[in-house]
């Protein structure tokens, strides 16, 4: 079965997850190989306050994050980088890496990782989480 020429979704249509019920991270569904039939995963990632994500590589995919909100830090392969609103944050296969919210308010991340490399099934599998009315205004640029 070919997939439709084209996806169109809104903010009240994502789905959000965590990984694992103690993650400090999560991550609204935006397209993603399983629901979509695209090669590639993209999610809005949401990080509280403190939160971070576990020391991760990737074999052959390319993650991408450009960030939306807040502020972090990201440590690559042992180098540490301030990222905030407007920065773009792109990670090769291979690189160790963490991305943590050095903030007081929530970082949110549009995270892109190409190949999907199992990704979209990580997240899917994970635990329901529900949009917070301020997860929807970022998502959707309105913020007051």
């Amino acid at each position: 079965m070919m997939p439709t020429p084209f996806v169109v979704k809104g903010a009240a249509d994502l789905r959000a997850f965590r990984i694992a019920p103690s993650d400090s991270n999560y991550f609204a569904c935006m397209l993603d190989p399983l629901a979509d039939g695209v090669s590639f995963t993209l999610v809005v990632e949401i990080f509280e306050p403190g939160g971070k994500t576990p020391p991760n590589t990737h074999g052959i995919a390319e993650e991408a994050f450009f960030v939306m909100a807040g502020s972090g830090r990201a440590l690559c392969d042992g180098e540490s980088r301030d990222i905030s609103a407007g920065d773009v944050l792109v990670l090769r296969p291979g690189t160790e890496h963490v991305v943590e919210n050095t903030g007081t308010g929530k970082l949110y991340c549009l995270t892109m990782m190409t190949p999907n490399e199992g990704f979209a099934e990580l997240i899917r599998n994970g635990t329901p989480v529900e949009l917070t009315v301020e997860d929807r205004a970022v998502i959707t640029g309105r913020r007051t």
